[in-house]
Order: structure tokens, then C-alpha cells, then sequence
């Protein structure tokens, strides 16, 4: 059987065992339920980071509400679905259909007679791609004026005596200060147990805001995302660190051919006149000063930013002729492309073994809070479980290489970080092999890096880390072979 198969037989047993106890059955239940389900994934950080305007550029449409309304107080599921559809619930197990509406061109929620503190989350189904094997949440500020809206995140994703709500998460941070890393270590503890985090993404935000929107912004911002994953890379707090600009991200991604004819003419502008005109958003949108309406300059301001601006005018300048061009390169300078990969490396392709790691801590919270006769074997097995899987130990060896570099040739590291998955995890990538080789090629390599890693990591000159993280590599390897019979 499979670990997830394994998993799933261990928590019926359990349930079995806590029939008399219908609570504990029903998180029992619960827990169940979430193997099958789509993988969770939080985006959380400081009041204003911009995670709803990340989360629109994740999905690729306009459906968070990013102004500062009550809909932004309260936590948020996002989830795939046939139409769109909105549902509050409140007073522990009430619900309600909130309309939608558009203002300013923006998505609404119409929460009616209900506030903030009356709702316990909202939930959306949209039909939406990326919706289809993930389930986004949308979470308030940590760092919120009012208590009671940060104690929402929290509450969460780092319940009393039960298991987080996610099974990983992406924070957003425009600094790094003693709140987000004593938040990051509370986020770690429930989504990675006692172990540490396995799932835990951090995001310089706003990036393009580090340079002040000058063109080398993005420069600017990789450099403060390298500090930031120095610092909480080596605590194990998080994974990698990457800087998106989120404003630029969702305005490529719904660029309009309105907005490409006006990037088009505003190139066109002598040099002089449109450094001028763009010394500040307020003197861009300003009538008269440029040969584009001024209300279409105030709307590009307002979706794109000044940096934004800057880029796409560039971007034609060397050459850009069209609206879809364009739109994929301002997406790729964004650092929206980045993040995606790092979100599908670290947790799409891994969507199995996170689910069955917050599965495996949430029953372990179960059985200790309310102990019977069987718990002791139940969680040993659990524990074992825990131990005994992989690809834990692969997630947390690549979070540790961005900070701890093993003493190994430049082109074994390389080597090193493919097998255990960095790259991805099917087994050509992890061998380095085309797609299209054949099972036979496949094994072949396989067992030549067995043998590699194997010498290597019992060299009697590597340090302890060096040598685990060969032994780990191994290990990747000998799975290889496992799948290729």
C-alpha cells in the first residue's frame, strides 16, 4: 500500500477505537475527509502585505476583494467550483449567500446585516484552474489594529489542541521583523509538528515598492528576499524566499489591449517629456501632460504601478509588438513565474505527502488530548509513520541547502538537489534523463547513484551534515528504483 493508503487505515482504526467518543470521531472524521480533498494552502503575513492581490494573481482573475472592507477582515476559502458562489457562515454553523458585486471594476462581497466578527469564514467557489488542485486561503493581517482580526489567522492556523487548517503556507512579508518570524514559529510548529515545517513559502511582497518603482526594483528586492532567506532559512522557518511584485503580476495577467495600444503610444513619447511626466503617479495621471487619456493613465497607475509602467514601455522599446508578449514578459519580471514554480516544486508535486504529514500531526493532537487505551500504539505507529516517509526528509534537506551549503564539487550539489527534488519529482528529472526514457535507462541510473551517494555519504572526511544530506540522496534514489521495476 502507499503511505496516504497506510495513513487512511491507521485513522479508521483510530475512529473505530473513539466510537464512544463523538467528538474525537468526528475529528477523526475530518481528518479523513481532508486526504481526499484538494491541499490547503494559507497565505498569511502583516496587515496591507497584498495577499489578496497575490492570491488574484495566483488564480489568474479578480476575484479577492483587495480594498480594506470587512470582506478582508474575515478568513477566506477559496475553492474550485461550476459557478460562481459565495457562502458566509456564522454562529458556529449558520450559513448564508453573500452576493457579488463589481465596484470600480473590482470584486465585492455583500455580507448584508453581518459584520466582520459575526462571520467564522467566507467560503467562494469559483471556476478557476488553479482552484482545481489547491485550496486557497485568504487570511486577515497578523499584524491588525484590532485583536480580535489577527486572533482570526490564528485561530486558523495555529488552533489550541488541534491541527492547522493548512497544510502549507505562503507568508507575505515587506520586512522581517520579531512578529513575523515569532508568527513563522508558530505557523511551524502546527503545519510541521514538533518536527518543523515542511510547507512554508516566504514572499517579499510588494516587491516592486523595495526600489521605489524604479526599473531595477526587482533587483533591489532579490537582494532583500536573499537577506530575509539568510536569516529565516537558517532558523528552518521557511523553505525559500521569493520577491514578487503581486500588482504587476495580476495586471499582466488581465492586460488589456487598451492598456498595450496605450504602453505602445507612451513609447513613442520623447524621452525627456515622459521622464518627466513620470516623476510621480499623480504627475503621470495628470490631464494633458501625455497623448493618452488621463483617465486611462490614472487606471494604469492604479493597476500596474509605476513600476509596471516603466517596464512595459520598456519592454516595447526592445521590441514587444503585442498585448500577449507582453503580458507573459511582465508576468516573468513580476517574479510570479518564480514563485509558481517554487509553489509547484515544494507543494503541488508534493501535495500527497503534506496532506498525509498534517493528517499523521493532526491525529497525534487527537490521541494526546484525549488519551484512551489504544493511543499509546496508535500514535507509536503514527510517529513511526512519521519517520519513516521520505519525502519529509527531502522537504526539509532542500529548505536547508538555501542556507547550509554541504561541502560537495559545485556540479554534485546540482546533482544532489535534483535527485532529492528540487527540480521536480518524477524520475527522469531526479536522473537528469529525457522524459522519454525508457524504464530500463531509468533503473540503470538509479542504481548508479545509489551506489554514488551511498559511498559518498560514508566518506570518513565529510561532515555530519554533508554526509546525511548524501545518505538522503540515496535514499531518493533507491525510490527511484522502487517505481522503475
Amino acid at each position: 500500500m502507499t503511505p496516504l493508503a497506510d495513513a487512511r487505515e491507521l485513522i479508521a482504526a483510530a475512529r473505530a477505537a473513539y466510537s464512544i467518543d463523538t467528538y474525537a470521531a468526528a475529528a477523526l472524521t475530518e481528518v479523513l475527509d481532508r486526504l481526499g480533498q484538494p491541499l490547503r494552502v494559507a497565505l498569511a503575513g502583516s496587515l496591507k502585505a497584498g495577499k489578496s492581490t497575490l492570491l488574484n494573481s495566483l488564480v489568474g482573475q479578480d476575484i479577492a476583494p483587495t480594498d480594506a472592507t470587512e470582506c478582508t477582515k474575515v478568513v477566506t476559502w477559496y475553492r474550485n467550483g461550476a459557478s460562481p458562489n459565495v457562502t458566509a457562515w456564522y454562529d458556529g454553523g449558520k450559513s448564508t449567500h453573500v452576493p457579488v458585486q463589481r465596484r470600480d471594476g473590482r470584486l465585492a462581497f455583500d455580507l448584508g446585516d453581518l459584520t466582520a466578527p459575526d462571520v467564522d469564514r467566507l467560503e467562494v467557489e469559483w471556476p478557476a484552474r488553479a482552484l482545481t488542485h489547491s485550496t486557497i486561503i485568504d487570511t486577515p493581517g497578523t499584524s491588525s489594529l484590532s485583536r480580535d482580526v489577527s486572533a482570526r489567522t490564528l485561530s486558523m492556523l495555529t488552533p489550541e489542541n488541534s491541527s492547522s487548517g493548512a497544510d502549507a503556507v505562503v507568508y507575505l512579508m515587506r520586512t522581517l521583523n520579531a512578529t513575523d518570524v515569532s508568527f513563522l514559529s508558530q505557523i511551524g510548529a502546527h503545519v510541521g509538528g514538533e518536527s518543523g515545517p515542511l510547507g512554508v513559502i516566504g514572499v517579499v511582497s510588494r516587491a516592486d515598492e523595495v526600489g521605489a518603482g524604479r526599473m531595477d526594483a526587482m533587483m533591489s528586492a532579490h537582494e532583500v528576499a536573499a537577506r530575509f532567506a539568510a536569516e529565516l532559512e537558517s532558523t528552518g522557518l521557511c523553505q525559500a524566499v521569493v520577491p514578487v511584485a503581486g500588482l504587476l503580476a495580476l495586471a499582466a495577467g488581465t492586460l488589456r489591449q487598451s492598456e498595450f495600444a496605450a504602453f505602445e503610444t507612451l513609447a513613442g513619447v520623447p524621452e525627456k517629456d515622459l521622464a518627466l511626466a513620470m516623476l510621480s503617479a499623480d504627475r503621470f495621471s495628470r490631464p494633458g501632460l501625455l497623448p493618452v487619456d488621463a483617465d486611462l493613465r490614472a487606471s494604469i497607475v492604479d493597476r500596474f504601478g509605476m513600476f509596471g509602467i516603466r517596464m512595459a514601455i520598456t519592454l516595447i522599446k526592445l521590441g514587444v509588438r503585442d498585448s500577449p508578449t507582453l503580458a507573459a514578459e511582465l508576468t516573468e519580471r513580476s517574479g510570479l513565474s518564480e514563485l509558481r514554480s517554487v509553489i509547484d516544486v515544494q507543494f503541488g508535486q508534493r501535495a500527497d505527502q503534506l496532506k498525509l504529514h498534517s493528517a499523521l500531526v493532526a491525529l497525534q493532537r487527537i490521541l494526546e488530548s484525549r488519551p484512551i487505551a489504544q493511543s499509546t500504539v496508535f500514535r507509536a505507529e503514527a510517529g513511526r509513520m512519521l519517520a519513516d516517509v521520505h519525502g519529509f526528509q527531502e522537504l526539509r534537506l532542500l529548505g536547508r541547502l538555501r542556507s547550509t551549503v554541504p561541502k560537495l564539487p559545485d556540479g554534485d550539489l546540482a546533482e544532489l538537489q535534483r535527485i532529492i527534488g528540487g527540480y521536480g519529482i518524477d524520475s527522469a528529472v531526479r536522473l537528469g534523463l529525457d522524459p522519454d526514457s525508457g524504464p530500463a535507462e531509468r533503473r540503470d541510473r538509479a542504481l548508479d547513484a545509489i551506489s554514488k551517494w551511498r559511498r559518498l555519504s560514508e566518506h570518513p572526511l565529510l561532515d555530519q551534515f554533508t554526509s546525511r544530506a548524501c545518505a538522503v540522496a540515496a535514499r531518493s534514489a533507491e525510490g527511484v528504483v522502487a517505481v522503475t521495476r
